[in-house]
């Protein structure tokens, strides 16, 4: 069989990086020349098999022709005849349209290469803009690699703008918007998805409610960025700094200050009750997107409790006992964390605030950690009913006034 390596491991192992999974391509061969050999067909949309002792994918070398509207509106030709290079031109950018044979070589014909060296996310061909899906693909790239100096080619922006304008956007299911997103949210610089959508129009068709945060402005004493759509990239990527990978924290991130787009004219540069008037928002996006129900509760958590948290120091014992109890935190404990690391990346998101300390996350955590201290079984004698839940709502709020020093 002629099989090469192809896409992401070729791609990543001349950026220097670990390569993730493999992937290959086979040519001149049919499904019954697979099967025949010990492949297990596995391909919904088009011929793949699993390798008999690798359990590796390896696709038919295959190309795709237009046939409707949206991501999945394509026919797709597997025949034997199909070539290396017919197969690779149908990718959607030149550093994964790069293959390697068994010997090491490579097979570059749209100078995928050139453009690792260069920084450059270009793509392939023309065909680029039969599929919507790859608009939210380069932002999500550029997510990964903008750490390593990558940008979008112009060429490539003006036919991610033409795909915008073509309303083929609206053709995507949210479960792959979301997959592309919560895999933006995962990576280094999720501020460079945001910003590659926003200068291609796509954000606003696929996250309008982020999309709107754009050109809003706060105060400058406490945002020196000002605009609060920079103010979201800032905090996304900081979240991404302090939680390496956490798509959970990530997405809280991203979607905190969603009330600020909805502050009144008249009111602005302030934005009084916008953690309250982002809650709708919020939701909406979750629905439409289909969010995990995680994902959508601690999101709902931090939009609403991120003053709370940042004005921690002037709130009393009892008041912090009731946000970690509306926050489900002695049921759900881990919940408590998380929140205080959304807030910290909410801080220090702003221009020259990197680096603060935020004390308020540690003393959170400290009033939690006593709070949950407290052991029911201890409080049980000679009580029943509603006086044990009563018993124990005091005793957590004087632990938390003795390990803070706060009034009860």
């Amino acid at each position: 069989m002629n099989i090469y390596l192809v896409g992401g491991a070729v791609r990543d192992r001349l950026l220097g990086l670990q390569p993730g999974d493999r992937d290959w391509v086979v040519v001149g061969e049919t499904q019954a020349s697979m099967e025949s050999a010990g492949f297990k067909p596995v391909g919904r949309d088009f011929p793949v098999f699993l390798h008999p002792d690798t359990g590796e994918e390896h696709a038919l070398a295959r190309t795709e022709r237009k046939s409707g509207r949206g991501y999945r509106g394509f026919v797709v030709d597997a025949d034997p005849s199909v070539s290396l290079e017919e197969d690779l031109g149908r990718r959607d950018f030149t550093i994964n349209a790069i293959a390697q044979d068994a010997h090491g070589g490579l097979v570059d014909p749209h100078g995928g290469a050139a453009d690792i060296q260069a920084r450059v996310l270009r793509h392939v061909g023309p065909a680029f803009v039969e599929d919507p899906l790859r608009v939210l693909r380069a932002a999500r790239f550029m997510a990964r690699f903008a750490p390593l100096g990558f940008t979008v080619a112009p060429e490539t922006m003006a036919l991610m703008l033409e795909i915008t304008a073509s309303g083929e956007l609206a053709e995507l299911v949210p479960e792959r918007v979301w997959q592309e997103l919560r895999r933006a949210l995962a990576s280094q610089r999720p501020s460079a998805f945001l910003r590659t959508l926003h200068e291609a129009g796509a954000l606003a068709v696929v996250l309008p409610e982020v999309e709107a945060l754009y050109g809003v402005p706060q105060r400058a004493e406490f945002h020196p960025e000002i605009d609060t759509g920079v103010h979201v990239e800032l905090v996304c990527d900081m979240a991404a700094r302090l939680a390496p990978g956490d798509e959970l924290i990530g997405f809280a991130a991203l979607t905190h200050d969603l009330g600020k787009a909805l502050t009144p004219a008249h009111v602005l540069p302030r934005h009084i009750g916008h953690e309250q008037a982002g809650i709708a928002p919020l939701r909406a996006l979750c629905e439409r997107l289909k969010v995990p129900t995680e994902h959508h509760q601690l999101a709902v958590i931090a939009c609403r409790e991120h003053l709370n948290v940042h004005r921690f120091d002037e709130l009393r014992a009892s008041t912090v006992v009731t946000l970690i109890e509306r926050c489900d935190g002695f049921r759900k404990p881990g919940r408590i964390d998380q929140l205080a690391t959304v807030c910290e990346a909410d801080k220090r998101g702003r221009t020259g605030h990197a680096d603060d300390p935020y004390p308020q996350g540690d003393s959170l955590r400290a009033a939690h950690a006593a709070a949950r201290a407290v052991r029911t079984d201890a409080l049980r004698e000679g009580l029943s009913g509603p006086a044990i839940g009563k018993a124990m709502r005091e005793a957590r709020i004087a632990a938390v006034a003795a390990a803070t020093g706060k009034r009860t």
